[in-house]
């Protein structure tokens, strides 16, 4: 039988089932390079967060999501007190790593997006944190807890459907 619908086959249909097969493991094997690539993303926007000077972490937040939302998650009302900070001068304690889980997310985020997209993020209704506002997580919430919320659940991804979909891993 297999042979006869060869035999009539003279616009290469029967082909197309091999094309299909074909196209499914591409996508596949792209799936599986585009989850390392985020995977490598995100272990590399961990380590800039945990190995940059404080300086550093503070001027590149406030390069992309502003000195207002920056001085927000640090739970400063005197955003003179991020010029403090670029200056060298210590913060509070618990500050430094609230704003270095901030950097990390914003370094994965900015990755994909423009800094408008990424301040979005941040301040929205997230329906992937049960609809929280990332930032006020990010502010006020136990970062041993909320902090793997943001990251993925299990610490092991933003939880961003853009940044996911963009690595076809939505």
């Amino acid at each position: 039988m297999i042979e006869e619908l060869r035999a009539r086959d003279k616009c290469g249909i029967a082909g197309v089932g091999k094309n299909l097969m074909e196209a499914a493991q591409a996508t596949k094997r792209l799936d599986i390079e585009s989850e390392g690539a985020t995977k490598r993303l995100e272990k590399d926007a961990h380590h800039r967060a945990i190995s940059a000077p404080f300086p550093e972490v503070v001027g590149k937040l406030v390069s992309i999501i502003g000195r207002r939302l920056t001085a927000y998650i640090a739970s400063v009302k005197d955003a003179r007190a991020i010029d403090r900070w670029l200056n060298g001068v210590e913060p509070q304690p618990g500050v430094e790593f609230r704003l270095r889980l901030s950097y990390r997310v914003v370094l994965v985020l900015s990755s994909a997006d423009a800094p408008a997209v990424v301040k979005n993020w941040l301040i929205g209704l997230n329906p992937e944190l049960d609809d929280a506002v990332p930032i006020a997580l990010l502010r006020d919430g136990d970062l041993a807890l909320d902090g793997k919320k943001i990251l993925g659940g299990r610490g092991d991804g933003i939880r961003y459907k853009g940044l996911r979909s963009c690595f076809r891993l939505a």
